[in-house]
């Protein structure tokens, strides 16, 4: 339909808040988040914010600030954006009327040192964030408090498995429809992991670790039925069917693959 700018170099990651009809995007390269107007048609109006990041961390591929992911929470109030140079998620104040982020007395996470953050997922509730980190493979849950605009740690766990020695990477996260579970890929091993969610407390638990039926799982998807999850296994050129139980959460090579060159995202159309 049309194009418009990101405001940024690299745009990896898209948000789009149907409520105020923005489309809000994490440019790695740059190191910046915008917000974009969405017309009734569908196409891009016009570039409305840019917040560029600053700073940088220990690992060599923190010299400059990534922003990796954007997520928009219930509230409407606030745009959290993870950072994987600096070690960061943004909580940027969202004006839902005109579309625009704001950098003025936005609250900011500290991860930990070289983690790397990635991609994160709300709670049903809202009331939990999990934050999964690229660098350290590391998974975060964190309570989100809304209206003090306030991050609080809970718990941290490591994705990969205490004997792995090569390089940590993790990859993607999702959580199931009804809040019970959470998915995550661990590229660094080529595995999938699905933990089990405690309501009252936001604590994950380990359930299940499977094998990713390929190579470098880049990302996946869960399908809205919540039967399956479709795995883009970037190094292996394909995307893997895995069939999922809804009762248990459990999940279940099921030998369907479609050949792909070097698969890096994937979304249903319903």
């Amino acid at each position: 339909i049309n194009h418009q700018s990101t405001g940024g170099s690299g745009p990896t990651h898209l948000w789009l808040d149907m409520p105020s009809k923005t489309l809000l995007v994490a440019n790695y390269g740059g190191g910046s988040v915008s917000s974009i107007a969405v017309r009734d048609d569908g196409s891009l109006g016009d570039l409305v914010s840019t917040i560029q990041h600053q700073g940088k961390g220990p690992h060599r591929r923190q010299a400059s600030p990534h922003a990796h992911g954007v997520a928009v929470d219930a509230s409407g109030k606030f745009v959290l954006a993870t950072d994987l140079g600096t070690d960061r998620v943004y909580a940027y104040p969202f004006n839902r009327t005109n579309h625009a982020l704001s950098a003025e007395a936005a609250p900011a996470l500290v991860a930990e040192t070289g983690s790397g953050p990635r991609h994160l997922v709300f709670s049903r509730d809202q009331r939990f964030v999990y934050l999964l980190s690229e660098l350290s493979a590391e998974l975060t849950v964190l309570r989100w408090d809304a209206p003090q605009a306030r991050f609080t740690v809970i718990q941290n766990l490591a994705t990969h498995s205490a004997q792995f020695t090569g390089t940590k990477s993790g990859s993607e996260i999702a959580i199931s429809a009804d809040g019970r579970f959470v998915y995550v890929g661990n590229r660094g091993e080529s595995q999938l992991q699905v933990y089990a969610v405690n309501a009252q407390s936001g604590v994950l638990s380990l359930a299940q670790t499977i094998a990713c039926a390929g190579e470098n799982p880049w990302t996946f998807a869960l399908h809205s039925s919540g039967h399956w999850l479709l795995v883009a296994n970037e190094r292996s050129n394909r995307v893997n069917v895995f069939s999922v139980n809804t009762a248990t959460g459990m999940l279940a090579d099921t030998g369907q693959s479609a050949e792909s060159p070097m698969p890096i995202s994937l979304t249903f159309v319903d």
